[in-house]
């Protein structure tokens, strides 16, 4: 490697390690701010908080990555263009183009691994992440006795607290309903004070109690033998102290298998997610195959010999079927055909000659027959209904998988993207830092956010394919990038106010308009 290169890399290197960290905790704080209501008051340890976390960041690595790439290179040619390196790089020969060489092979390179971890590794994380979102979410708040109301975050267990003191376990004036058994409030414990604290790993809740009363209501039968007439019994105990334990694994993060999470888009790969479109694909040739063997039975009034053939892409869908059929079962897909008839017409030559009234009489219809014919209509336009429902559902299902399919490789792309967006910019603006370099990276990245994720609601919608609103914003960042990358090279200076006066003065010139006098 040229001293040359090594210069420029590690210029890039530094920026781009710092940049990149401060995005994805940017986009994180963001995305969290989403779940913030869920996440407080559920008394999570720093285990759980900090993996959540990782696997967050994680998640943000696709968008975090092209953003950083775009600063970066800002910074760094900003900052080499401020302090006249670029030029003097220039006057050894060396044009602007083969100084990018260096930061633009790290920048392929950073693309493929941006590629192995939107495709391998941001799935997994994002199964993490989301499976553990959703047990959080399903978790019960943390215990919290408040004065004066009665708290049942404990399974069949009421407790009101009078007074409860600055040091948080002490009590005053507590009252505790017990309704298990289902017996309703049957069992009621009184105390003049208390103390509460968990025992074992916090999986238990005890309370001491002084100074209290408890009372049972209960049934007890008559002395006689075999009476079925019962009376109520109340039995009132009184105590200096009673300890009770409650159970608080209710309290816990309960796990669920993530199985149940694994069929998401974005918790798949690019072979999944080929499998997936095979599968739905399959769905959707086999409804509208059932479509075409039903035609008889729904057109079976139509009065016409039956044109209607497959389509070129349901016909192989159908033969391919058929041989794999074939070869599981032989001969079962040797079905009898369905025989054809033209509808009967007289031969005016030979027909014999009928009397024909002036007058036709139409015999009135059975209400029987209009009944049953109505209700045919039904259940045929219910079918087709049901089977275009159907069909339309498994068609935007296809297009999440396609649009997941090729965003993976699009976010990919987005750092070379990005990468001739901000190198040129920043030897075009000469500006360093973290002032006009983040400005410009941030009017960018919103460009780039609003046309994906317009042309990804738009592919959703069908107005455009998948593929042009997926790579729309790509392919219109890569033209401005190009355009960029000509001006520098030319050492246009887009951001001067001269080059601007210079422009407008050619226009003048060229319609024959005068430059106003400047009194």
């Amino acid at each position: 490697m040229k001293k040359i290169d090594k210069l420029i890399l590690t210029s890039f290197l530094g920026p781009f390690i710092l940049t990149f960290l401060v995005v994805v905790f940017i986009l994180l704080l963001q995305h969290m701010l989403k779940y913030f209501d869920d996440i407080i008051g559920k008394d999570l340890g720093w285990d759980v908080v900090g993996a959540l976390l990782f696997y967050f960041a994680i998640f943000m690595t696709p968008l975090a990555l092209p953003l950083a790439v775009l600063l970066s290179s800002l910074i760094t040619f900003g900052n080499l263009s401020e302090h006249f390196e670029i030029t003097a790089i220039k006057s050894l020969g060396i044009s602007l183009s083969r100084a990018l060489v260096p930061i633009f092979f790290f920048v392929v390179f950073l693309t493929c691994f941006a590629f192995y971890v939107n495709n391998n590794v941001v799935p997994k994380a994002a199964l993490e992440a989301y499976s553990l979102m959703y047990d959080i979410k399903q978790k019960k708040p943390a215990l919290d006795l408040e004065e004066g109301t009665f708290y049942s975050g404990i399974p069949e267990i009421s407790i009101k607290v009078g007074k409860k003191f600055k040091d948080g376990s002490s009590l005053k004036n507590v009252i505790i309903y017990d309704h298990r058994g289902m017996t309703g409030n049957k069992k009621v414990t009184i105390a003049d004070s208390g103390r509460m604290f968990t025992i074992l790993n916090d999986q238990y809740l005890k309370l001491e109690l002084y100074d209290g009363y408890d009372f049972t209501e209960g049934t007890s039968n008559h002395a006689q033998t075999g009476s079925a007439n019962s009376a109520e019994s109340l039995r009132k105990t009184k105590f200096g102290k009673m300890d009770i334990v409650f159970d608080l694994s209710s309290f816990g993060l309960q796990r669920t298998e993530k199985k149940w999470f694994q069929g998401n888009r974005i918790m798949r790969n690019i072979l999944e997610l080929d499998q997936d479109m095979d599968s739905v694909n399959r769905e959707i040739n086999g409804t509208r195959l059932i479509t075409y063997y039903s035609r008889n039975q729904m057109f079976a009034f139509h009065g016409r010999t039956d044109t209607l053939d497959l389509p070129p892409d349901l016909k192989a869908y159908k033969e391919r079927k058929d041989s794999i059929t074939e070869l599981k079962n032989p001969g079962s897909t040797k079905l009898p055909q369905v025989q054809l008839y033209k509808a009967y017409t007289r031969d005016s030559l030979t027909a014999k000659d009928y009397h024909v009234s002036d007058s036709v009489f139409v015999a009135p219809a059975n209400i029987s027959e209009v009944t049953t014919a109505l209700n045919q209509t039904r259940v045929m336009k219910s079918s087709l209904s049901n089977m275009n429902a159907t069909k339309t559902g498994y068609g935007s299902e296809y297009k999440v998988f396609r649009t997941q399919w090729h965003k993976i490789f699009s976010n990919s792309i987005a750092c070379i993207v990005m990468f001739l967006i901000g190198a040129p910019l920043g030897a075009i603006i000469k500006k360093g830092g973290l002032g006009v370099p983040v400005i410009t990276s941030i009017m960018f990245f919103i460009f780039f956010y609003l046309i994906s994720s317009t042309g990804e609601k738009w592919a959703a919608q069908d107005k455009i394919p998948v593929p042009v609103g997926i790579w729309a914003a790509d392919f219109l960042l890569t033209i401005i990038g190009l355009l960029f990358l000509r001006q520098a090279r030319l050492d246009a200076r887009l951001f001067d106010a001269d080059f601007y006066n210079v422009f407008f003065d050619k226009l003048r010139k060229r319609f024959g308009i005068k430059k106003p006098a400047v009194q």
